[in-house]
């Protein structure tokens, strides 16, 4: 059974989605601006790879979402 996420938590994974989001503008400007074939599909793969741990922290905040307290403590 899922239990509500501690402040501290969801300070994490605000920090975390915060810097999964950096990651993500930065590696596609990377992709958008590399002139070698090399760079633009590692910076591609690691848009991906970002995007992906994005959508996986947005999912375990949805899924605690149920439990946080109505009011504020």
């Amino acid at each position: 059974m899922l239990q509500a996420l501690t402040a501290k938590e969801l300070e994490y994974i605000a920090d975390s989605l915060s810097n999964e989001d950096l990651l993500i503008k930065q590696n596609a400007l990377l992709a958008s601006l590399a002139t070698n074939p090399a760079l633009r599909q590692a910076g591609m793969a690691e848009l991906q790879t970002h995007q992906q741990h994005y959508q996986t922290l947005m999912q375990a905040l949805q899924q605690h979402q149920h439990l946080a307290p109505t009011q504020p403590q």
